[in-house]
């Protein structure tokens, strides 16, 4: 009898728990919706907004436009390699930072989740310092013969600045993924007569192929949405689409907001393909199937 009223009673208290659950929703749901719905379905709104009533024009002048197509491939380019780049080196780190003393290992990753958020005025000033024209490692480098010349303004000088603040947060994304690999199945292997490349080829890269994928389109993400930093770099004479979409809401050469909004839904599609492509590789991760 005293089991079946504890039944009852826990039946009672769920349907309670999950109303309140509910409500504990709603700020979210609010925030949400005014934050981040509203602003999208106004700035889709606009992009259909033209001169001459409701239609593709916007969208067609900036598919048609060499002007804007070469700040869609700046932005492309930028994105990319510096998302390769810092991924690589990411890697890397995560790998190694799994073979150090515990000390060392929580001391990179407290810096790590620092730099990662070091972006904007503070870091485009450092990198003048560092990497100017006549910047201090500019002038060693160029002492020391490595290089004759740098550009910092230029599209390789923004994919060394981008792939900067890419690094930590590769490793804070990847570093978790490496205790999917298990030290038994290294014994293993090499029991059975694998070698480190047949080990790395055969499990441990298979294992981490989802992350590392999925890693990297949101490295793809971060760097496509970069504004403050290279604006305050460059002034924002670098053509790059959230510049242009900034320059076009701003006033300071045309206004022409339904032309922002349409670079602004071309800039959304880009960062839709890449995260849904990150939702399908994170289902097949490893640590999502565990």
């Amino acid at each position: 009898m005293r089991d079946g009223a504890s039944l009852t009673a826990a039946s009672r208290r769920a349907p309670r728990g999950k109303w309140l659950a509910l409500l504990c929703l709603l700020p979210f749901a609010a925030f949400f919706l005014a934050f981040q719905i509203a602003p999208l379905v106004w700035v889709t709104l606009n992009s259909l907004n033209t001169a001459d009533g409701w239609g593709l024009a916007n969208f067609q002048k900036v598919f048609g436009s060499k002007f804007y197509l070469q700040a869609i491939k700046h932005s492309l380019q930028i994105a990319f390699w510096s998302s390769l780049f810092g991924i690589v080196i990411a890697i890397l780190g995560s790998y190694s930072l799994r073979q150090v003393d515990s000390k060392l290992r929580d001391f990179v990753m407290a810096f790590s989740n620092m730099t990662s958020n070091f972006a904007g005025v503070p870091l485009a000033f450092a990198f003048v310092i560092l990497l100017g024209f006549n910047g201090a490692l500019t002038i060693l480098l160029k002492q020391a013969g490595i290089i004759e010349d740098f550009n910092l303004y230029s599209k390789t000088g923004l994919i060394v600045l981008y792939t900067y603040f890419q690094i930590p947060l590769g490793v804070l994304l990847l570093y978790p993924a490496f205790d999917a690999l298990r030290e038994d199945w290294r014994e293993s292997a090499s029991l059975l007569g694998a070698g480190t490349w047949s080990y790395w080829r055969y499990i441990g890269l298979p294992v981490l192929t989802p992350a590392l994928l999925g890693t990297f389109v949101i490295l793809l993400a971060n760097a496509l949405g970069a504004y403050a930093t290279v604006y305050y770099l460059t002034t924002g004479n670098f053509n790059v689409l959230p510049i242009r979409i900034a320059a076009m809401i701003s006033g300071d050469i045309s206004l022409d907001p339904n032309m922002a909004s349409a670079l602004a839904m071309v800039l959304v599609g880009l960062m839709g393909v890449i995260t849904v492509a990150h939702q399908l590789l994170l289902r097949r991760s490893y640590h999502a199937s565990r």
